[in-house]
């Protein structure tokens, strides 16, 4: 899987041994991580992909990824979507940055990074939830473009969808 660049960002594709490292909070040759990453949200991503990895395969293109600063290649967090697409098309994704990289519209720029490549590659919505508390994941997913679409006790969900997916050949 190729990375995803942004303006800001290169959304870096996990591959077996970069999730094993991940997983571990042992960085890999050249590495530089931002204080802070790997956080426990990280980690469990990273064995989170490693388990699809070992139940499904490699869920491409719906893979994760970490978050890297184009201004200075530090490492930032991890976005990414929790395994491959459903017979219907759809997939759920996440995203976490460390506190010094929040408040500065990363985290919306990775997930729309993340939305246009589920859209790109034939998926027909993207979902993913927030702590009812978790302000600041709200306005990540509706600055993104997702709406909410339902509530419990404890999360807030969201979702985007569209009519018809774009055709990725």
């Amino acid at each position: 899987m190729e990375p995803l660049r942004t303006r800001r960002l290169v959304l870096l594709p996990l591959d077996a041994d970069r999730a094993r490292r991940l997983a571990a909070g042992l960085p890999g040759p050249g590495d530089r991580w931002a204080e802070g990453y790997p956080d426990t949200g990280d980690r469990a991503g990273a064995e989170r992909y490693l388990r699809v990895l070992a139940d499904t395969g490699d869920p491409a293109p719906y893979g994760a990824f970490e978050i890297q600063r184009r201004c200075d290649g530090l490492l930032i967090g991890g976005a990414g979507f929790h395994g491959p697409a459903d017979e219907e098309g759809r997939v759920v994704a996440g995203y976490g940055l460390v506190p010094a990289a929040r408040g500065r519209g990363y985290a919306a720029e990775a997930l729309r990074a993340l939305l246009e490549h589920a859209r790109a590659h034939g998926a027909v919505s993207v979902s993913g939830d927030t702590d009812r508390e978790n302000t600041a994941s709200q306005h990540v997913m509706t600055a993104a473009g997702m709406l909410p679409v339902g509530e419990d006790a404890r999360l807030l969900y969201y979702a985007v969808s569209w009519t018809r997916a774009v055709d990725s050949g």
